[in-house]
């Protein structure tokens, strides 16, 4: 199995992966490859699915264990979901082993293409070792400005810990437009402006978060 053939099974899906990992498995998968949202395009894809037209809760989590069970049953591959727990799989420990996400400096993952807009979908496991290319650098390592770290309107990651309450109760207030645009945070990164997610996409995730 090669790396590119996953990636144009996952691209058909609309589809990208997001990072690849070796070490520290589970027992049986010598590879695994996480897999994220492919933009532009992604959303489109999701929002003519049946799981997103069928008015039951949880679309893209259902959208996400059919699309991902069928390329892992098409490819040979274990399915693993950052949802359906407890227990739930290291996602974020993974993410990070893959060396294409970080801590950034308000403490959110930031991704390599993705920005502060990663998100997880799955990943598949494979028994055999697949060659990956190596990681690229941290963004924010040639960051200059941070915007990140002064975008919140309620400097809710000022203290190096995320201030859950107070992020919410200013999405209530008039003028807030984080619940329609996204989280203003993850919009100032620099990676995230040319990642291509639309604001649908994002309000979707606000109003889950909500």
């Amino acid at each position: 199995m090669r790396l590119t053939d996953i990636e144009t099974v996952a691209g058909a899906e609309h589809l990208a992966v997001m990072g690849v990992v070796q070490d520290d498995l589970p027992e049986g998968v010598a590879t695994l490859v996480l897999l994220g949202p492919l933009e532009p395009g992604f959303w489109p894809a999701f929002t003519a699915s049946p799981e997103y037209r069928d008015d039951t809760p949880h679309p893209l989590d259902r959208w996400s264990l059919r699309v991902i069970t069928g390329m892992a049953e098409r490819l040979g591959a274990t399915p693993f979901f950052p949802f359906g727990g407890p227990p739930y799989q290291p996602f974020i420990a993974w993410a990070k082993a893959s060396g294409r996400a970080h801590s950034s400096p308000v403490g959110l993952l930031v991704h390599d293409t993705a920005g502060l807009m990663i998100s997880y979908r799955g990943a598949l496991g494979f028994a055999e070792r697949i060659e990956a290319p190596a990681p690229p650098p941290n963004p924010c390592e040639t960051c200059q400005t941070r915007p990140c770290l002064t975008a919140c309107p309620v400097d809710a990651f000022a203290s190096g810990s995320y201030d859950v309450a107070a992020c919410k109760t200013d999405l209530d207030r008039p003028g807030n437009d984080c619940m329609t645009r996204g989280c203003a945070v993850r919009r100032a990164c620099p990676v995230s402006r040319n990642y291509g997610r639309l604001e649908a996409q994002s309000s979707f995730h606000m109003r889950a978060f909500k």
